[in-house]
């Protein structure tokens, strides 16, 4: 069986989670203020923020600005995306997306901004880019606040500068991910005031957090001066997450590498490959193909020979019973739809050998063969 992904954890890890338990501080502590230090100085900003997934990020990323209105994004992305606008007391306005990338298409933004628009929420889907220049662009244009779903695009890069580093960047760890902690998120940003807000709103709406109260003379005093919430990363998870960081760089050079390989041999008439946009540097979080062929029987396919194939995404979000109640119907995004219907995830880690990627293209080969003979 090749699963569909596989943690790149060893014994580093180990030995920093050892570490940690031996200390004895185990809830958000000194680990969590070390990986924030050195997540900041990798994406390129003032601040980077630990929390406990990429979903709390864009929750907080939008109620610690104060946002009340509508946010447009695309629907081809995880529901969460969208989840995190409504919880946070927003409209999620989906507008449909680019077929090649299969990121938001910038020339479709415009014609949804209205009087109610405060946001843009770009989705870098599967480790590559939106158009940020486009985005950012309209962003300037109408007064409007970027936060970027990075969730999918640890390292990924366009002009040369980090995801992350254009809007407020939120980015996940989940065991998916370019990087884990198992569970965990982080937050970017430049803006000294919303990092603050933040951080204060993470931890049950006190300022300080455990550990700088440990600190100081009375550790014991704790007042809320907001509403918050318990979102904060533990220092166990924040610890695995400092030697994965160390480690994303050279993950993800694996993962372009696999790419590379794979798309020069899945030459088939019945695929389409990813499309890397020119100032893009994509990192393969996932590896998606378009298939022109019965797509359930092609995946059922992959699974019987042991490729641990998926989608993602699959209905797209407007198409999920809560957003159609909200009055999204079948047909209004037709790209997105398309894209849906015939997307593949291909396994991807950076652990793969060339015997496995082979026996992938071997069995994409066998299983195409198979189902286009039995299709009308």
């Amino acid at each position: 069986m090749i699963p569909l992904c596989v943690p790149n954890i060893d014994e580093k890890e180990m030995e920093m989670v050892r570490e940690v338990l031996e200390s004895g501080w185990v809830a958000h502590g000194p680990k969590n203020e070390q990986l924030e230090r050195d997540f900041a100085e990798y994406i390129g900003t003032k601040h980077a923020i630990t929390l406990n997934s990429c979903t709390s990020a864009l929750q907080l990323a939008i109620q610690a600005q104060g946002l009340n209105g509508e946010i447009i994004l695309p629907s081809f992305t995880f529901v969460a995306s969208a989840n995190s606008i409504v919880t946070a007391g927003c409209k999620p306005v989906f507008v449909d997306i680019d077929y090649d990338t299969c990121n938001i298409d910038p020339s479709k933004i415009e014609e949804k901004i209205n009087d109610d628009t405060v946001g843009i929420m770009p989705v870098h889907y599967a480790g590559q880019s939106c158009e940020m220049d486009d985005i950012m662009d309209i962003a300037e244009k109408h007064h409007l606040v970027v936060i970027e779903d990075s969730a999918e695009a640890i390292g990924a890069e366009y002009g040369g500068k980090k995801t992350g580093s254009f809007g407020i960047g939120c980015f996940s760890f989940w065991a998916t991910k370019n990087m884990t902690t198992g569970e965990g998120g982080m937050l970017t940003t430049d803006d000294d005031g919303l990092a603050e807000q933040v951080r204060t709103l993470r931890g049950h709406g006190i300022s300080s957090t455990t550990w700088q109260r440990y600190k100081e003379r009375r550790p014991w005093i704790r007042e809320a001066i907001l509403p918050g919430y318990n979102y904060r990363m533990s220092n166990i998870l924040a610890a695995i997450g400092i030697v994965q960081l160390k480690k994303l760089d050279e993950m993800n050079e694996q993962r372009r590498k696999h790419a590379e390989y794979l798309n020069k041999r899945l030459d088939f008439e019945a695929i389409e490959i990813p499309v890397e946009s020119k100032k893009c540097k994509h990192v393969y979080q996932m590896y998606t193909i378009k298939v022109k062929v019965d797509r359930a029987k092609f995946v059922l396919g992959l699974r019987e020979k042991g490729i641990g194939a998926s989608v993602h995404f699959d209905p797209p979000v407007h198409l999920n019973p809560y957003y159609m109640n909200l009055g999204y119907r079948k047909g209004d995004l037709p790209v997105t739809e398309k894209v849906s219907s015939s997307i593949v995830t291909l396994p991807m880690y950076p652990q793969l050998r060339r015997e496995e990627l082979d026996t992938i293209i071997s069995s994409v080969e066998d299983v195409l063969s198979d189902v286009e003979s039995k299709d009308p």
